[in-house]
């Protein structure tokens, strides 16, 4: 079969739905559906609730990488600034050689972790092959001698720093840290109206009970979840209380 072929059999609906149930049956990916039905978008990969959203509306993007679609639609739609986040050093240098990006894009090269301070970042591990976009807290085999130290806040620091009393949509994709920073708002009661949040137990050492206790404790909050991507991680909630 040639590549072209797979590659468009990979991309279809069925191929991703057959792909999901088999990660569920063998417990790789949770048992979830949609707890409450709203209208929904898809756009720049992510699902969202669009109802709520305007001008005023805040926005923090917590792990850019060198995609910020989902970021310039919110921006162009609604009028929105949003406020994007991530220390990588890729990611900082890939928008410093960004000549469009218009000035609703607000971005600060921090971390978001669970206690002020610095943190130490390991790339990814991809194919024997170390990541130069992705990291995460955990050093996988082979890239101990590879992590840089990076500013780190919480999301109450955060909000601080930046004189935010409320977040209206918060997206998160930070490489297996969302745990310990999620932990942390809902201990510190700080509840964005709307989450967006990819969980990464597929990496060693966190599994898929990780991200069911995070969710139960999520639910126990009053969020809602409304969307689930095609792979089965990344998750859409809805604060309802």
């Amino acid at each position: 079969m040639s590549k072209p072929i797979l590659k468009r059999i990979e991309q279809s609906d069925g191929y991703k739905f057959t792909k999901l149930l088999v990660k569920r049956l063998v417990g790789e990916e949770l048992w979830l559906r949609p707890e409450i039905r709203i209208n929904t978008l898809n756009k720049g990969g992510w699902l969202f609730y669009p109802d709520r959203l305007n001008s005023e509306s805040v926005v923090y993007s917590f792990g850019v990488g060198e995609d910020i679609d989902f970021d310039l639609v919110l921006i162009n739609q609604f009028g929105l600034s949003v406020y994007a986040f991530d220390p990588t050093p890729s990611t900082v240098d890939w928008l410093s050689g960004q000549s469009d990006i218009p000035g609703k894009f607000q971005f600060h090269p921090w971390a978001v972790t669970d206690s002020d301070g610095s943190m130490t970042l390991y790339p990814r591990v991809r194919g024997n092959k170390k990541s130069k976009v992705m990291y995460t807290l955990i050093a996988e085999e082979g890239v101990a001698d590879s992590g840089v130290d990076v500013p780190a806040f919480t999301i109450g620091s955060i909000m601080a720093k930046l004189g935010h009393d409320h977040i209206d949509l918060m997206k998160i994709d930070i490489e297996g840290a969302e745990y310990d920073v999620l932990e942390n708002m809902l201990d510190h009661s700080i509840k964005p109206e709307q989450l967006l949040v990819e969980f990464h137990h597929r990496i060693p050492g966190i599994g898929p009970k990780k991200t069911a206790a995070l969710i139960r404790r999520l639910r126990a909050a009053g969020y809602r979840l409304f969307a689930i991507s095609e792979t089965g991680r990344e998750l859409s909630f809805l604060l309802q209380q």
